[in-house]
């Protein structure tokens, strides 16, 4: 079976963030590292994708610097999003021209790759015994709606390709601040609120939904899924000096 590294993170600026995906993914073209998952939280930041509007960020330039809340517009595919304590980001670093669940030509589509990620997450939100959906035409992972209660999105995915190569990801909302969304239109989106894994879960919940727990939940879904044996990879470093040897065989 193939392998992913696994690289957790403490709470990271986003301006490291980048840096560290910058450096993950050089080393992937290059053919010198094997597919990585980083799995981190962000201080409060507002990121703009590529069709984001600026009109989406609802918030004054002025409050938002007396938040300390940064902006960042990044080449990641949609609009308007929030990152910031509670909610697990996760960056997956993979070259979809590898062996890869779907893929049917020489590499996996963008489209199927997005609606894997929504599969990691789906199963996730399960094992805290939360029920969650797609929803066509809305990227992301959605609470299911039931009698008068409309469906919420618990995940966000925007992502982008470069060279065969992946870099930004998703977000999940564990136990977010879901007031800090009011700074924004999320995604663009309008008729739909938010919602985290903490306001969803049972009384008592299957799995307490902390953020240790929902990395570990995460990390291993997304093995599964992909088809992957995860390795816990302790640093940058240690990526970058592993090459890639088969590690298992």
């Amino acid at each position: 079976m193939s392998y992913i590294h696994l690289l957790q993170l403490p709470r990271t600026t986003y301006a490291e963030g980048l840096r560290i995906q910058a450096n993950l993914i050089a080393a992937r073209k290059a053919g010198a590292i094997a597919d990585t998952l980083a799995l981190l939280e962000h201080p409060p930041v507002l990121t703009l994708g590529r069709n984001a509007r600026r009109e989406n960020i609802l918030a004054s330039d002025e409050l938002l610097a007396a938040r300390g809340v940064e902006v960042h517009e990044i080449n990641r595919g949609g609009d308007v999003t929030y990152h910031g304590p509670g909610q697990l980001v996760g960056y997956p670093i993979v070259d979809l021209r590898g062996d890869l669940p779907g893929k049917k030509g020489p590499h996996l589509g963008p489209v199927d790759y997005v609606r894997l990620l929504e599969e990691v997450l789906i199963r996730s939100a399960r094992e805290f015994g939360v029920a969650t959906q797609r929803i066509c035409g809305r990227t992301g992972v959605w609470t299911i709606a039931g009698g008068s209660i409309q469906e919420k999105k618990l995940a966000a995915i925007g992502v982008h390709v470069s060279q065969g190569v992946t870099s930004h990801g998703f977000a999940l909302n564990v136990t977010t601040d879901m007031r800090d969304f009011n700074w924004i239109v999320p995604c663009g989106i309008t008729d739909r609120a938010g919602t985290s894994l903490e306001l969803e879960v049972d009384d008592p919940p299957a799995i307490e939904p902390t953020m240790q727990n929902a990395r570990n939940v995460v990390a291993r879904n997304f093995g599964q899924v992909f088809q992957r044996q995860v390795l816990q990879t302790e640093s940058l470093e240690d990526i970058l000096s592993a090459g890639v040897e088969p590690l298992l065989r």
